[in-house]
């Protein structure tokens, strides 16, 4: 896709991806949605089972309150563990997986887990690669010059880098997250199976992250080749 011209090929590569990338978000929705309107067991909120797995880990953490849905997350700059107002209120079995989920995040950070380690130090090259990579590899069509292409590309392919990084990191935070629930004395039967779909539906979108990265840059390199073949002829 260059200026006004849009190039039929760029489908090929992306309409897979964009595709998974929509179920991924609807299977979130759906799964979330069912799943939110059923109450646990101990009819504990998102709060009070943080508060009970942070203490069942040894950490000490803040629990803190963020807007929007579906927003919680840890962030291990302040190590604090944020709950969207859906979830830190609620007593749904779908709040448990994700509280869970962030604990196990929390965890992770606490015993220095490497990929977690290695995803965050990939946050500001992710940030910045791509966008100086669309820059030369748009500069590079334009005048022609191969080398500022691929130099471009190889900037670009860090947003894949960064996304495959992050696939050991969510998935093993929902094992761990998983763990903690079946061996802790707060959820009843069944509740590790509702929150283990709630965690499964969330991975998925990851997946598709990473499918959309890889597509896109699978078609730069496509036209990385066309234009080195011209070049050749």
């Amino acid at each position: 896709m260059f200026g006004l011209y849009f190039d039929p090929m760029y489908l090929v590569f992306a309409a897979p991806a964009l595709l998974l990338a929509m179920f991924a978000q609807w299977k979130v929705s759906s799964t979330y949605s069912h799943f939110s309107q059923v109450r646990n067991a101990r009819n504990m909120t998102g709060e009070q089972v943080a508060a009970y797995l942070l203490r069942a880990n040894g950490l000490n953490l803040a629990v803190r309150d963020t807007d929007g849905n579906l927003t919680d997350h840890y962030d291990p700059r302040d190590k604090t563990i944020y709950l969207s107002n859906g979830v830190a209120r609620s007593s749904s079995v779908a709040a448990l997986g994700i509280v869970a989920h962030e604990i196990g995040h929390a965890v992770q950070d606490a015993q220095g887990y490497a990929p977690m380690r290695l995803r965050a130090f990939l946050v500001a090259p992710a940030n910045v690669g791509p966008m100086i990579g669309y820059l030369l590899f748009f500069i590079g069509i334009f005048i022609n010059a191969v080398g500022l292409v691929w130099l471009g590309i190889a900037a670009f392919s860090l947003s894949l880098v960064f996304a495959l990084a992050t696939l050991p990191v969510e998935l093993n935070a929902s094992s761990r997250a998983l763990a903690m629930l079946r061996s802790s004395a707060i959820v009843g039967q069944g509740e590790v199976d509702a929150a283990k779909a709630v965690l499964t539906a969330a991975a998925l979108t990851y997946i598709a992250a990473a499918t959309q990265a890889l597509s896109s840059l699978l078609y730069y390199v496509f036209v990385a080749l066309n234009l080195t073949g011209r070049r050749d002829d």
